[in-house]
């Protein structure tokens, strides 16, 4: 269920204790709100995508310090390509910029690095970038990190239809042998676990197409922080709300 808090908490507090012995093996992050921190401060909107990358940093040292297994950060949907285009292109000038300058810290921290979505539209030289870092993280044994870019989840549903579809005309699939696991194996994000925790920041409460076969049974939390402002203590509280819920998954407490 969705469930929203107004926090007190700020960057410059200490982490509240947690029972750390329910940790979620996968959380998946929709961070909003970069554009609207800066608008309210009266700084262009890029302003806040730039404040964004520093929170990404210390939001994936944090996860892998608590042993998490998969982190999915949603960062550009297959919507947001409606955005003015000075927007966009640092918007890609931006990754491309992480992506390069996070290399060292993802080496250090261990961490598999992915990407979801539709790839191939994005510019050369992202494309390039990308492939460069998943390479240079391929021996890595630790969390995985996967961005979500170009990402749209009822497009992940078409690509993974038409995948099955081309495997039922060549003859290696029998429609009847179509089952749940056949179109997770599919899926974008075949071979990571479904998000135990879906956070939303700045406060919105929907999912905005956001891996919609994945969360059927995900616990959401939200919290009217945007993005530029989420901490770790804020990371904290999110695991220590999932930490007390009770996931029955359909069923009854045993």
């Amino acid at each position: 269920m969705f469930q929203s808090v107004h926090e007190t908490t700020d960057s410059c507090s200490s982490p509240q204790p947690l029972g750390m012995d329910n940790i979620p093996s996968h959380i998946a992050i929709i961070m909003d709100g970069n554009g609207r921190w800066a608008q309210k401060r009266g700084l262009p909107r890029i302003e806040g995508h730039a404040r964004g990358i520093d929170v990404v940093r210390n939001i994936v040292r944090e996860c892998s310090r608590l042993g998490v297994q998969q982190l999915t950060l949603y960062c550009l949907s297959s919507e947001n390509w409606k955005r003015p285009r000075q927007e966009l292109d640092f918007l890609m000038e931006l990754l491309q910029t992480y992506l390069i300058q996070e290399r060292p810290e993802l080496l250090q921290q261990n961490i598999r690095f992915s990407t979801i979505g539709r790839m191939g539209m994005l510019p050369d030289e992202v494309q390039t970038q990308i492939q460069e870092t998943i390479n240079i993280c391929r021996d890595n044994t630790g969390m995985g990190l996967s961005l979500a870019i170009n990402y749209g989840s009822r497009q992940e549903m078409v690509d993974a239809v038409k995948k099955i579809a081309n495997q039922v005309m060549q003859g290696s699939l029998f429609p009847d042998q179509i089952d749940e696991s056949v179109i997770s194996s599919s899926l974008y994000t075949n071979g990571m676990p479904d998000p135990d925790l879906l956070i939303r920041t700045a406060g919105e409460m929907r999912i905005s197409n956001f891996l919609l076969w994945q969360i059927s049974y995900s616990e959401i939390w939200v919290t009217q922080k945007e993005w530029p402002d989420f901490t770790v203590p804020t990371l904290h509280e999110a695991i220590g709300s999932y930490s007390q819920r009770d996931r029955k998954f359909g069923g009854l407490k045993g």
